[in-house]
């Protein structure tokens, strides 16, 4: 089997994270570059330069492309259309496959542990996206989204939970003596997740790469106009 060459990216979250890895049946995984940025405004701004810049860095062309890795969140619908939008048009002017996944397993992927565990990134309005897992390639439960009190009931009070959201709410969640890490997704980690999967190695399941919102989006289409009686 030739080398596989795999461009990453995920803009669920607060971070615009990008990374190109390669992966041969003889050498294993090999990054060939990446790039990170946290701004919860600008994905449309930082996503497109950051791709330019990480296939730029490593030498590597669009047409080099064997797939693309996308996070489908769960996240704010504006950042999460933005990373969707931009890998499906890829991977249709390419003519390669493009694979989701879940935002929350790339954050567990990379936590490395082997032990239970929960991850729980911010979702606004005060509440959490978060879900629980046996180990780091293992997912107990589905995603949800809701209150920080949500994450641990019926749980013992000493599980580990990882994320953004941890370090938010450290009073309900009981991250205050320790540093939640991963705080944020990495594309390196979605990009090594990925190919371990095409390689038919376990861990998370790829999804297609469409959208885990978990809550309606804030705008909404007009309703019908009233009508004014005089």
């Amino acid at each position: 089997m030739q080398s596989v060459l795999v461009l990453a990216f995920d803009t669920a979250t607060a971070a615009v994270t990008v990374a190109l890895y390669e992966w041969s049946p003889g050498e294993g995984v090999v990054r060939r570059g990446g790039v990170e940025a946290v701004d919860r405004r600008r994905h449309t701004e930082l996503l497109t330069p950051s791709i330019a810049q990480t296939l730029a860095e490593a030498g590597a062309a669009p047409q080099d492309l064997h797939a693309i890795a996308v996070g489908v969140g769960p996240g704010p619908y504006t950042g999460l259309r933005v990373g969707l939008v931009t890998a499906r048009a890829m991977g249709d002017a390419l003519k390669i496959p493009v694979h989701g996944v879940c935002t929350l397993d790339v954050i567990a992927w990379e936590s490395r542990r082997e032990e239970p565990f929960v991850v729980a990134t911010d979702a606004r309005r005060k509440e959490v996206y978060w879900a629980r897992y046996e180990t780091a390639a293992v997912r107990a439960t589905e995603p949800a989204v809701g209150p920080p009190a949500d994450v641990l009931a019926g749980q013992p009070a000493d599980l580990p939970v990882i994320g953004e959201g941890a370090a938010l709410y450290p009073e309900v969640l009981g991250a205050r003596d320790r540093e939640p890490l991963p705080l944020l997704p990495s594309a390196g980690a979605l990009a090594e997740l990925v190919v371990t999967r095409l390689s038919g190695a376990p861990g998370p399941g790829l999804v297609p790469p469409e959208p885990l919102y978990l809550r309606r989006p804030d705008a909404r289409e007009p309703g019908p106009r009233k009508r004014v009686s005089r």
